[in-house]
């Protein structure tokens, strides 16, 4: 018999080979890749994944906005206003109003949203009806805007959150009929209908584009069949088709945004120079602050351009970091409609998603010369209170969702136990 003094004993154990050891040297990246898989996929199963997700893209993105406003306006500012931080001071002014809005969103109880969705309706389409008064404001070719005292508001992008929420409260009524077809269409479809008619009366076809595109979505979230897409979506192309030609700006666009430079000193000047800001951004871009395409060459650089000189100023980078943060608050929002039992909470998440990342499609779309510049601004990045205040409110709302996941809600509530 041999005996083991503790000396060998513990070279024994000492020699032993690890389980890195044993494994053959090709194995042990693909463990490591397994490894950080695993860990990825623990981290997105936490309870308040889906809050932290929405919570911090949505902060980046609004954070990103404001320092892209302040820099693609400047020049604009000072030559109109005389001051290079006006139009900066009032987006900042908007964002923290839109922040107090989002909060208290987040925190209100569901049901009383739901009550105030038949309240908002009416109230968005008289706003809507009023730009056609002498309260309106024509603004580019669209009565689209509405004066009301020392401000100006745009009812249109408060018509996109009340349509999302009041169709999500109509579905979620209706979750037990919904296989029948009539009960998908009424009252939504005509409800929907009506107020893209008053956005057309405005001539604001970009606008009614996304409404018709948040209704499509919605429809298809509740199950409709696959023939009144189909139906439906003819109809609007016949329709859109006939809007377009009836308007020599908007023939203009339509005939050239694919190729920008054969009218490039009329109707492609303002795609031609998106594309020249996009290509002189190069892989990190020239620096915030460096772009030359804002200095009075590029229209609407603060507004519906944003994303050029976003991409002249952090270039492929920037751009990209941009796309990951949507598509980050789509992941997360999509999480949240999953995993919740609360038909409201799934048919309004899927439709803010829809409204969201289908505009932000739409104006990159545009930038790219994709498609025809139609006026669409960049969610919580371009300039503009009408559309940043309904933008937080959404997010305020889905953050609020990821808030009353039970596991979530017990998480947060074991923390502030804890602290």
């Amino acid at each position: 018999m041999v005996m083991l003094t503790p000396e060998t004993s513990s070279r024994s154990r000492t020699a032993r080979p690890s389980d890195d050891e044993d494994l053959d040297p090709l194995d042990r990246p693909r463990r490591s890749r397994f490894a950080g898989l695993d860990a990825l996929r623990h981290a997105l199963d936490r309870p308040l994944t889906s809050y932290y997700l929405l919570l911090g893209a949505s902060a980046l993105l609004l954070t990103i906005g404001l320092v892209m406003v302040l820099s693609a306006s400047s020049v604009y500012a000072f030559t109109y206003l005389g001051d290079s931080y006006a139009v900066v001071r009032r987006q900042l002014m908007w964002a923290v109003i839109g922040l107090l809005a989002a909060l208290v969103a987040a925190r209100v109880p569901l049901s009383f949203i739901r009550r105030m969705t038949w309240v908002a309706l009416p109230v968005a389409m008289v706003l809507l009806a009023l730009t056609q008064t002498p309260l309106g404001v024509e603004v580019n070719g669209n009565k689209n805007w509405l004066a009301l005292g020392p401000v100006q508001i745009q009812p249109s992008e408060i018509a996109k959150l009340t349509i999302v929420l009041w169709a999500a409260h109509v579905y979620a009524v209706k979750e037990k009929h919904l296989d029948r077809l009539s009960h998908v269409l009424v009252p939504v479809v005509p409800g929907v209908l009506l107020v893209t008619g008053l956005v057309v009366a405005q001539r604001d076809l970009g606008t009614a584009l996304v409404l018709f595109g948040i209704l499509l979505g919605l429809l298809w979230v509740v199950g409709a069949p696959g023939r009144l897409f189909a139906i439906a979506l003819s109809a609007v192309g016949v329709g859109v088709l006939y809007l377009a030609t009836t308007n020599a700006e908007r023939v203009k666009r339509i005939t050239n945004f694919l190729d920008p430079f054969q009218d490039f000193h009329d109707a492609g000047w303002q795609p031609a120079h998106g594309l020249f800001a996009l290509s002189s951004g190069g892989i990190f871009g020239q620096g915030i602050g460096a772009s030359q395409q804002k200095w009075g060459d590029l229209p609407e650089a603060h507004t519906d351009f944003i994303f050029a000189v976003l991409g002249e100023e952090l270039g492929l980078v920037g751009t990209l970091l941009v796309l990951g943060l949507f598509l980050t608050i789509g992941f997360a929002a999509i999480r949240v409609a999953g995993a919740t039992k609360d038909p409201f909470i799934r048919y309004a998440s899927f439709g803010i998603v829809i409204w969201l990342l289908g505009q932000a499609v739409i104006n990159i779309g545009m930038v790219l010369a994709l498609l025809p510049v139609i006026g669409i601004p960049l969610p919580l990045v371009s300039y503009g209170g009408s559309a940043l205040v309904p933008s937080l409110v959404a997010l305020g709302l889905l953050i609020g969702f990821a808030r009353r996941e039970p596991e979530a809600a017990a998480a947060l509530e074991a923390r502030r136990r804890n602290r």
